[in-house]
């Protein structure tokens, strides 16, 4: 469908000369005064308005007034032959997109018509993205109908519309940055960014020059001045996750952008001010970092303003029969599976399982037994094995340190690879009924490699093959 342009300008020979340039691009409309003009943008849906600016009657400022007055997004370009600045300068504040005079050079109309709707495209693609972002990030989102959940969604209504500091608690993996996210989409700041920094995965040499940027020449390596996050930000939300880990130097930084929302770059002399709201989260308690000296307790109290507790996983079981309808729904098609139910068995499992790592521990369970499940059920068979108790007797241990964690983490992404590949090889082996090169051919590999993994797992081709 064409763009649906109205031409206002009381001489008609104007009106025709527009109408033969634009009509082989646009819908042209025309009129000879502000009254019917008025008319015209009340019935019709119009594009773009392009009116002179002195005319009988009704001059082209007043209609831009009238015309905003129901349609305030409406672009409306004014032309005219008595061109100041002051006018020029009134038309823009008045809301006129731009500004061209007499005699019109219709090449020239022409570009600026087409900056004008490129820009107008623009602006409908952002509002869209943003309604998209509303849609998976509000707190619409949410999943859960526990009190504490219901508890929850209730302070993201109350607290989005301010700009009061929050603080969210929660263990990990219970969906703190959810949570932030859906009160940035739920508040008046939904159109500007929504920054995230980890201050507990960022280097405590790094995180300053992260958080507050820095200026050419403050450290080695810095060859050119960069804006930190609090830069990026402005106007919008800052989400300070695991704020705990900040170190106790960059804390009194980040208490005097609490108070004065002003900030300095590393190797900077002059005040930087931003306009931010900031939701801070933890899974420490950090009061007791207050009492153990690890935290100040002025910053503390200064976060502690509106705060937020999530719920860990293992206190809200009932939500977890939604929680996996919510995921199956989320992947699905991501991952072209039909899986569309539970059986009861695997739903039971679910329920009785302790989900240390909660809601993040759930999906991602899920979204490997998705991978893996054959049919249109998910079974007790397509769950991890710690899920299924399948340790053989051994109890699940916590890491005493750093390297043990890396350890443990390291054998059981091995032990992951090896459960699909394994699935895999059967799999395709009953895809090709026992028969090696068929079914390499089938997943794209080559004998060799297949028969290798067939050795690697001692899977027997022969229970495959038809009688």
């Amino acid at each position: 469908m064409k763009p649906r342009i109205l031409i206002v300008d009381d001489e008609v020979r104007m009106q025709r000369i527009f109408e033969i340039n634009l009509s082989p691009k646009y819908e042209v409309l025309t009129s000879g005064g502000g009254p019917e003009a008025l008319k015209i943008a009340r019935t019709q849906n119009i594009t773009l308005m392009i009116t002179d600016l002195k005319m009988p009657g009704m001059s082209g400022m007043t209609l831009l007034k009238e015309v905003h007055k129901f349609l305030p997004d409406l672009p409306i370009i004014i032309m005219t032959a008595y061109g100041t600045v002051e006018s020029a300068v009134q038309a823009m504040k008045e809301g006129v997109v731009d500004y061209i005079l007499k005699p019109i050079k219709m090449d020239q109309m022409e570009v600026l018509i087409e900056k004008t709707l490129s820009l107008l495209r623009l602006r409908d693609e952002n509002r869209d993205l943003r309604q998209e972002l509303k849609s998976i990030y509000g707190p619409q989102n949410i999943v859960g109908n526990h009190p504490a959940m219901n508890k929850v969604i209730q302070l993201i209504h109350q607290v989005a519309r301010t700009k009061a500091t929050v603080l969210v608690k929660g263990e990990s993996g219970t969906g703190k940055e959810l949570v932030a996210r859906a009160i940035h989409y739920e508040s008046d700041r939904s159109s500007k960014p929504f920054v995230v920094i980890n201050c507990a995965a960022i280097p405590s040499n790094l995180l300053e020059s992260e958080l507050f940027g820095h200026e050419k020449g403050a450290f080695t390596g810095a060859v050119k001045a960069k804006r930190g996050r609090l830069e990026l930000a402005d106007r919008g939300t800052l989400f300070l996750d695991e704020i705990g880990e900040m170190p106790k130097e960059l804390q009194v930084k980040i208490l005097r952008v609490l108070e004065e929302q002003k900030f300095q770059r590393v190797g900077g002399t002059g005040d930087i001010e931003v306009d931010n709201r900031i939701i801070a989260a933890s899974n420490k308690d950090l009061k007791q970092a207050v009492e153990a000296g690890a935290f100040r307790d002025d910053l503390y109290y200064r976060l502690n303003v509106i705060t937020i507790p999530i719920p860990p996983l293992r206190e809200r079981k009932e939500d977890i029969p939604l929680l996996v309808d919510h995921f199956l729904a989320k992947h699905r098609e991501a991952f072209k599976k039909k899986v569309s139910r539970v059986s009861e068995g695997t739903l039971q499992l679910l329920m009785n399982y302790s989900w240390p790592g909660n809601v993040r521990e759930l999906e991602n369970a899920l979204v490997r037994a998705l991978v893996l499940c054959p049919s249109d059920c998910l079974e007790v068979g397509d769950l991890p094995e710690e899920l299924r108790g399948e340790e053989k007797g051994k109890e699940a241990r916590v890491p005493g340190d750093k390297e043990e964690l890396k350890r443990m983490k390291k054998e059981a992404q091995q032990r992951i690879k090896e459960e699909i590949e394994k699935k895999f090889i059967i799999e395709a082996l009953r895809q090709g009924e026992g028969n090696i090169l068929r079914s390499a051919v089938k997943v794209g590999m080559d004998r060799r490699q297949f028969q290798n993994l067939i050795k690697k797992y001692g899977v027997s081709k022969n229970n495959f093959m038809n009688e």
